[in-house]
């Protein structure tokens, strides 16, 4: 039972604190503290997404043990692992935040499976840690659910993020604020296993670099480009690389999530993955009426600084901030302005070609059709248009008759259709025009209509799903989970798992808690 084979690289290879205390403090010339999670009352495993088990190598008894609940609930460890919190900073919107590091996130180790695929096992909400800062290192179970779901929705999706293996039931109260209104109150608490090959961020680098400790700086770039990119060459050669690289997959994911109508909520430099990977789902949300304006964190509400339109920007100046750490290993600024560019090009022909799957085009429109593409998301903006249920039914128009009718479901304001549906009508018929264009023996109609479903979720977790299943959970009910879990697997397939799951946002939702805005909380 758990043949698991740990090979903690970062911990062995890196400096450490030598201080083994939780007592909050100012770590220096170390990467991370050691730190054991702080046992709950009662760990009870309430989810886990077995393709990620078995894909670390956990088997069916594993799972049903005992001692797996207790392991990924903090209670226990397995031979070779060696938890410990990291050491980082961050810029936090738009500001130098300094040091944060693991405040609630305790890495249990490196395991290796028989691919040799390195997975990082990382408790979220597993106690303090020195980089705690006053709290209580713990989570609760309305944003754990929301973790754990969206890490294995976004997966299916086809989207670059960690992974989630459990979600375990902790027996413990834990009290939050949710809004930060002065109403506190009492929560359940669980804990989440997040997984990823790795989970080194931007503000790993970023820290050291503040504090002019090129040594440790050069440690560590040089250990990530070994250990999770394997570039070869000279010093220069390899960093270049490396730093081009994570420009690249930044971009990548990020069209990702334009594609899709993701918002991230707090897309904070430490909060970005070296891998490309989306981390931290914290005040999340997925776009219901296309709105570039909306953002679903409450910290947010008012310079929207992490807005959906504004994430591709934002993601820029992240990357920028992350140069400018690595500058003091580069003998120029130029193989950095050069990634820069890089991360711009990549992103714009990443967004192009999405853009066109989900138009249902073989490839972006020329330059002289290309507006086809930017008044249709004007239309979707003003009319209050939901973007999953629209790119959706885009595919069943009928390209030689093209009718609104097609699209009536996907309006949230009947006299907002009514207005702007003489605009809607004249270009569905440009855009059919386009269409019938490209027609060809290669191109028929079945053709376009798989492209489209391939590139346009038929599902997605909506903010109000997760919340029922939240609200559900609270009263024992934990059955929506399973079910949401089920539906997220099979994204864009006419799926009977998705029965039910797939309207609009309901009317009572549009301003409920959990529904339409989140905080940090959790």
């Amino acid at each position: 039972m758990f043949d698991l084979t740990f090979d903690n690289r970062f911990v062995a290879e890196l400096p450490g604190d030598p201080e083994t205390s939780r007592a909050s403090r100012k770590v220096e010339g170390a990467f991370y503290s050691r730190v054991d999670p702080t046992p709950v009352r009662e760990p009870r495993l309430v989810a886990v997404a077995e393709d990620v088990a078995a894909r670390i190598g956990f088997t069916p008894e594993d799972l049903a043990s005992p001692e797996f609940a207790r392991i990924f609930g903090g209670n226990a460890t397995l031979p070779g692992m060696q938890p410990y919190a990291a050491c980082y900073g961050g810029h936090q919107f738009g500001n130098w935040a300094g040091q944060l590091g693991d405040g609630r996130a305790i890495t249990l180790g490196e395991t290796v499976n028989r691919a040799g695929e390195r997975w990082e096992l990382q408790l979220k909400g597993a106690g303090p840690t020195p980089y705690s800062r006053r709290a209580d290192g713990r989570a609760v179970m309305r944003s754990s659910i929301r973790e754990f779901l969206c890490s294995e929705a976004m997966h299916h999706l086809g989207v670059p993020t960690t992974r989630a293996l459990c979600l375990v039931a902790t027996g413990d109260a834990v009290e939050r604020d949710m809004f930060y209104d002065g109403h506190a109150k009492l929560e359940a608490g669980a804990i989440v296993c997040r997984v990823a090959p790795s989970f080194i961020r931007f503000g790993n680098f970023e820290l050291p670099s503040s504090r002019g400790d090129v040594a440790l700086l050069t440690r560590l770039v040089d250990f990530t480009i070994a250990r999770d990119f394997r570039l070869e060459g000279s010093d220069e050669e390899r960093r270049t690389q490396f730093f081009h690289e994570v420009c690249a997959r930044t971009a990548r994911m990020v069209a990702h999530w334009m594609r899709v109508g993701f918002v991230h909520g707090v897309m904070n430099t430490d909060n970005m993955s070296v891998l490309g990977l989306t981390i931290d789902y914290g005040p999340y949300g997925w776009v219901d009426n296309f709105d570039p304006g909306w953002t679903p964190n409450t910290t947010d509400v008012h310079h929207k600084r992490y807005r959906f339109g504004a994430q591709p920007a934002v993601a820029h100046w992240n990357l920028a901030r992350f140069a400018e750490a690595l500058a003091p290993l580069f003998p120029s600024l130029e193989p950095l302005e050069a990634g820069l560019e890089l991360y711009a090009n990549t992103f714009e022909a990443e967004f192009r070609a999405s853009m066109a799957a989900k138009f249902g085009f073989v490839a972006p429109p020329p330059d002289e059709d290309d507006d086809v593409i930017r008044d249709a998301l004007k239309l979707l903006a003003e009319a209050e248009v939901d973007m999953t249920l629209f790119f959706r039914r885009l595919a069943d128009v009928d390209i030689d008759a093209p009718s609104i009718a097609t699209l009536a479901d996907a309006f949230y304001r009947d006299d907002l259709r009514t207005r702007h549906e003489p605009a809607f009508t004249t270009w569905l018929e440009r855009y059919a025009s386009l269409v019938r264009r490209e027609v060809s023996a290669e191109n028929d109609a079945r053709v376009r209509v798989e492209r489209m479903n391939a590139a346009n979720p038929r599902f997605v977790l909506r903010n109000y799903l997760a919340q029922e299943a939240i609200d559900a959970a609270e009263t024992g009910d934990e059955s929506k989970i399973a079910a949401l879990l089920t539906a997220l697997r099979t994204p864009y397939d006419e799926s009977s798992a998705h029965e039910g799951l797939l309207g609009k946002r309901p009317d009572w939702a549009k301003k409920k808690a959990g529904c339409s805005m989140l905080s940090c909380s959790s």
